[in-house]
C-alpha cells in the first residue's frame, strides 16, 4: 500500500540569513548538524552515513530564500525530498521552514514513518542549535553504531541527564557537561561548549551516535558502546 507524507517544521534563530544559508546549502554546513558527511557540488547533494549513500538532485536554488533537493524515485516508488524556506525578520532573526516529503512503500510503512518523524524533529532542533550557537564554525561528524538497545531505558542515567541538563564523564571521551536541547521517545540531543551529541534509537534495533565535534579533540566512543550497547 505505502504512504505519501509531508512533514513541516519551523524554527526561529538569531543567526543571520547568511549563516543559515551556508548551513543548508554547503557540504561543511550540512554535516555540522545533519548526519554523516555531505558534499554539495553543482546540482547534486551526496550524503554518506555508513553504508547508506544517497544522492539527490537540487530542484530549487534561490540564494538566501529557498533551497530544495530530491532523491530520485526507486523502483518501488520510494523517494525523499527536502525543502528549506528562509526568511529574514526584523529584530535580527531568521526563520527557517523545513519541509520533508516523500513516499514509503509497503504495508509496514508505519514504524519507519514514526522513526522518521522523530528523527526529523531531532535534526531540525540540531539545525537551530548549530546556527544559533556555533555558526559560522563548521564541525566534524562522528557516527558510530552500537550492537543493541538493551540499555536504551538507562540512557538518561548513563548521560547524567537531570531535567534540561546533562553531566557525566566517559572514559576515552571526557566530561560531557551541557544542555539537553531535544528529547523524544527515540532521540536525545545534548549541546556542550564544543559539540552536539545525538543518540538515536535506530530502526535496526541498534543505537546510533550522530555527534558533531567543533574542537580538535579525539573522542573514542567505541569503549562506551561496548560497555553498554554491545
Amino acid at each position: 500500500m505505502g504512504h505519501r507524507f509531508e512533514d513541516v517544521a519551523e524554527i526561529e534563530t538569531p543567526a543571520s540569513v547568511e549563516d543559515v544559508w551556508a548551513a543548508i546549502t554547503t557540504g561543511p554546513g550540512v554535516q555540522s548538524w545533519f548526519l554523516g558527511r555531505t558534499e554539495i557540488d553543482g546540482d547534486a547533494v551526496r550524503m554518506e552515513m555508513g553504508d547508506y549513500r544517497p544522492e539527490s538532485r537540487v530542484t530549487a536554488y534561490e540564494p538566501g530564500k529557498r533551497f530544495a533537493h530530491r532523491v530520485p524515485d526507486a523502483p518501488d516508488g520510494r523517494f525523499m525530498a527536502y525543502e528549506y524556506l528562509v526568511e529574514g525578520r526584523d529584530r535580527a532573526s531568521t526563520v527557517v521552514r523545513v519541509v520533508t516529503s516523500g513516499f514509503l512503500p509497503g504495508d509496514d510503512w508505519a514504524d519507519e514513518y514514526e522513526a522518521m518523524l522523530q528523527g526529523n524533529a531531532l535534526f531540525v532542533a540540531t539545525l537551530r542549535e548549530y546556527v544559533t550557537h556555533f555558526a559560522p564554525r563548521t564541525g566534524v561528524p562522528l557516527t558510530r553504531w552500537g550492537g543493541g538497545l538493551a540499555a536504551w531505558d538507562r540512557l538518561p542515567d548513563l548521560l547524567g541527564i537531570d531535567g534540561d541538563t546533562a553531566h557525566t564523564e566517559i572514559d576515552g571521551v571526557g566530561v560531557i557537561d551541557g544542555a539537553v536541547f531535544h528529547r523524544n521517545d527515540q532521540t536525545f540531543g545534548i549541546r556542550t561548549a564544543d559539540a552536539l551529541y545525538r543518540f538515536i534509537r535506530g530502526m535496526n534495533d541498534k543505537l546510533m551516535l550522530g555527534h558533531v565535534l567543533f574542537a580538535p579533540v579525539e573522542q573514542d566512543w567505541d569503549g562506551w558502546l561496548g560497555r553498554h550497547f554491545a
